[in-house]
C-alpha cells in the first residue's frame, strides 16, 4: 500500500529579489531533505527571488491595453503587463482575460497576479523559464529532491481552481498507461496520468493561502522521482495542433 504525505513548511519568510531560495527551503525543512522527496513551491516565491515583479507606476498602457481594460473593467496598466507576458490573447469577455503565455500556458491573465505580491502597486509574473528554475533549485538543495513549481489554474468546464505544475525537475510529469490493461483485463486507450499536476494539487490542500506557506514537502512519490531532471512541465503542454478548442 502506498502512503502519501504532504506537509507545509513553516517559517518561510517574505522572499525578496536575489534571496537564496534553496537556503531558505533547507532551513524551513530542518535540513531533512531526501532524494525521494518532492518539494512543491508556489510560483510566487520563485518569481520574487528571480525578480519577476513589475511596478505598476512604471507601466504605460498601450492603445490595445486601454481598449481591453475598458471592456473588462481592469486597470489598463495591469492589462499592459498581461499583454507583455502573452503570446496570444485567447478570450477577453465577461471580465475575464484568458491568454497563452510565452511559456505556452493557457490561463487567466498570463499568470500575472497581485495577490501576495508583497507591496501595493506590485504585480508578480511567472518565472521566465520555470523548468530551468526548478532544475537550478533542485541542484542547490541537499539530497536533490524533485522540485515542482506550481500555480493555480481554472478549468474550462468546472468552477474553482486547482494547482498545476508549471516547472518540474526530477519528477516524471506523466505516467502513460495506454496499452496496459485494467483490473478486468481491458486495454486502456486513453489513460495518461498527469503525475506532476496531481502532486501540485495534493500539496495545495495543506497550504493556507492567507499565510506564508508557499512550500510543501511531499513524501510517498519515490517511484516517480527520477535521477535526471527529466523533460519538465513542457511535456504537459499540448501543441497548438492538438488544441481542440481553437
Amino acid at each position: 500500500m502506498t502512503v502519501l504525505s504532504a506537509m507545509a513548511l513553516a517559517g518561510v519568510p517574505e522572499v525578496r529579489p536575489g534571496d537564496d531560495l534553496a537556503a531558505i527551503l533547507t532551513t524551513a525543512a530542518g535540513g531533512d531533505l531526501r532524494s525521494g522527496d518532492v518539494i512543491v513551491l508556489a510560483h510566487k516565491v520563485v518569481s520574487k527571488a528571480e525578480g519577476a515583479i513589475v511596478q505598476l507606476d512604471g507601466v504605460t498602457a498601450s492603445a490595445r491595453a486601454l481598449e481591453l481594460a475598458g471592456a473588462l473593467g481592469k486597470d489598463p496598466r495591469q492589462v499592459q503587463v498581461i499583454l507583455d507576458q502573452s503570446a496570444e490573447i485567447v478570450r477577453a469577455e465577461h471580465g475575464v482575460l484568458i491568454s497563452r503565455s510565452h511559456h505556452g500556458f493557457v490561463c487567466a491573465n498570463a499568470g500575472v497576479d497581485a495577490s501576495n505580491a508583497g507591496a501595493p502597486g506590485e504585480l508578480v509574473c511567472l518565472p521566465r523559464d520555470p523548468d530551468a528554475s526548478a532544475r537550478a533549485l533542485r541542484a542547490a538543495l541537499p539530497g536533490r529532491p524533485a522540485v515542482v513549481i506550481a500555480d493555480s489554474f481554472g478549468r474550462a468546464w468546472r468552477h474553482g481552481q486547482v494547482d498545476v505544475a508549471i516547472g518540474i525537475a526530477g519528477l516524471a510529469p506523466l505516467e502513460d498507461w495506454r496499452g496496459r490493461t485494467d483490473a478486468a483485463g481491458r486495454e486502456l486507450r486513453a489513460t495518461w496520468i498527469a503525475i506532476a499536476d496531481e502532486a501540485a494539487a495534493a500539496a495545495d490542500l495543506v497550504r493556507d493561502k492567507s499565510s506564508r506557506e508557499p512550500a510543501v514537502l511531499v513524501r510517498g512519490l519515490e517511484r516517480h522521482v527520477t535521477a535526471d531532471d527529466g523533460p519538465g512541465a513542457a511535456a504537459l503542454l499540448r501543441s497548438l495542433g492538438e488544441d481542440l478548442f481553437r
